[in-house]
């Protein structure tokens, strides 16, 4: 079998404003993430996926682009960039950019040419509409807050803006917009990019006829974008075939990887839905499936999330797992609320699961969501929406890498408040220790690149429990087998024949044994 990177690696996300701060100016920057290569070789990282380096604005901190083929000055410069993808591949890794094809920021130069007159050659490479009789076309909510919909006084229209109004929608209806993003994947590719991350994909093509969303029969949220039920501002057809192209075009590349986010209804969980984006094995490579983002620490409900996932996928693509990124309060938090036993037991059932591994950064040292009032508030959802939505700033805190001020992150006074716990937990510290969660992660990522049953191997459910959970990875005739004990207290485990303990989230001595009994909250891998 051949390894494939993307495949049979492990991704790490990178929030670049938070990783590691090289000029002293209080944000990350590309050169800090130059300087940790070591850092992540050692962990065991093939991937490393970044959030956006683009010149912008920075009204969406990167996710309203300016210029697709450009570095932003805040994070650094081309030269820089290029001498980052020249280091990482050095260590066989691999760099996985962040792109954004719904929308553009309001001062790209083809929405200033757009804006700039009804009969401008890129007039329709966004979406525009006269309205009916000066109010909104129809009942479309931005995520971010309010309509959709913004009027231009200059040209006497309004144009979609499925988020803030500094980031309007492209119209991909328009063959010249497709040709122009396209040139854009050429360009990161020519200069050694290996994968790409699609913000929002699934938003690419609106309905033609701009009907109103339906609501919602019951809802509790306040924001009204989350009361609607998103049938015609997203998941249109056309979508398919765009990804089809695309995937053409990687496919011209060699081993190019891409990986979907497909926007949800708010508390949605559907794997059919970012499954169908796999196409045949002919659109994405991979979807994230955020059904894991909504769930509980619960046995029964996180097995038939795995199940149901690997059920809707098929042979159309490649599994691939996350619990934490830059949008959504960090896993520790939200699902083991900050329990690092139950932290420890996620990693298990993340690093052993068939499919890709996403690590967003932190998560290996225990990292937890920020805490602060609202004057340090960055994010604009968390401006619009306090207190009700706190925003997403809490999940991009500083890496904390000593213990020194700033935490290591930088000599200069950061751009988000640094996590005050970063004295206790850290890189540094935890280097040292050989039962902490950083020397953890980096055992069982050890263990399954050494195993092909772990990176490339089938996956079988076995019959558990409530709360314990059992499955098998085969491969040809190696297997090992990892159980799970989402309960409190100890439970037995009895297996058909002797195994041999792998690893253990209790730092267990190897041993050959038939029967075991699991401690509460204990995650074992075994090999048979």
């Amino acid at each position: 079998m051949k390894k494939v990177w993307w495949k049979h690696g492990v991704i790490y996300q990178i929030y670049p404003r938070s990783f590691k701060d090289s000029n002293h100016d209080g944000i990350g920057d590309i050169n800090g993430i130059t300087e940790c290569l070591d850092y992540l070789q050692d962990l065991g990282i093939d991937g490393i996926w970044l959030s956006p380096l683009y010149r912008s604005p920075m009204y969406d901190f990167g996710y309203d682009v300016s210029d697709y083929c450009d570095i932003d000055p805040v994070f650094g410069t081309m030269r820089d960039f290029k001498h980052l993808v020249k280091e990482a591949e050095k260590r066989n890794i691999a760099i996985i950019m962040d792109m954004v094809f719904n929308h553009t920021s309001h001062l790209h130069p083809w929405f200033l040419e757009s804006r700039s007159s009804k009969d401008n050659p890129k007039r329709d490479w966004y979406i525009w509409h006269p309205g009916k009789k000066r109010k909104v076309p129809n009942n479309w909510m931005a995520a971010f807050g309010g309509r959709a919909w913004e009027w231009d006084p200059l040209t006497q229209e309004y144009y979609l803006h499925l988020f803030t109004k500094q980031q309007p929608d492209l119209n991909w209806r328009n063959p010249n917009v497709k040709k122009a993003m396209f040139d854009v994947l050429r360009f990161w590719m020519d200069n050694g990019v290996k994968g790409f991350r699609f913000d929002v994909i699934n938003l690419l093509v609106k309905d033609r006829q701009f009907r109103n969303n339906p609501y919602k029969l019951r809802f509790t949220n306040p924001r009204r974008h989350d009361q609607q039920l998103h049938i015609y501002d997203r998941n249109q057809p056309e979508a398919h075939e765009i990804l089809k192209e695309m995937r053409i075009l990687f496919d011209s590349y060699g081993t190019i990887m891409s990986v979907g986010e497909i926007y949800l209804d708010e508390g949605i969980r559907d794997s059919h839905l970012p499954a169908s984006f796999l196409g045949n094995n002919d659109e994405l490579h991979m979807n994230f499936n955020f059904s894991t983002m909504f769930a509980s620490f619960n046995c029964y409900e996180l097995r038939k999330i795995m199940i149901d996932w690997y059920e809707a996928i098929g042979g159309k693509g490649w599994p691939c797992y996350v619990f934490s990124n830059h949008d959504q309060s960090r896993a520790i938090t939200r699902i083991a609320k900050n329990d690092l036993q139950k932290a420890k037991l996620l990693a298990v059932l993340l690093l052993t699961q068939k499919g890709t591994p996403f690590i967003y950064y932190g998560e290996e040292i225990g990292m937890v969501d920020g805490k602060f009032p609202y004057r340090y508030i960055q994010d604009p959802v968390g401006k619009k929406y306090w207190p009700f939505h706190t925003g997403r700033d809490k999940a991009r805190t500083p890496m904390q890498w000593d213990a020194t001020s700033y935490a290591g992150f930088s000599t200069a006074k950061p751009w988000l408040p640094v996590n005050p716990d970063y004295t206790r937990t850290n890189v540094a510290l935890q280097s040292k220790n050989a039962e902490s969660m950083l020397q953890f992660y980096r055992q069982l990522i050890a263990l399954r690149k050494s195993r092909k049953e772990l990176y490339a191997g089938e996956i079988e459910f076995l019959p558990g429990s409530d709360d314990v959970m059992l499955y098998k990875r085969v491969w040809n005739n190696d297997t090992c087998l990892v159980a799970l004990n989402f309960s409190s207290s100890k439970r037995k485990i009895n297996f058909d024949s002797t195994c041999r303990v792998l690893l253990s989230s209790y730092q267990k001595n190897i041993i050959d044994v038939q029967t075991i009994t699991l401690d509460p909250f204990e995650a074992v891998i075994c090999s048979k």
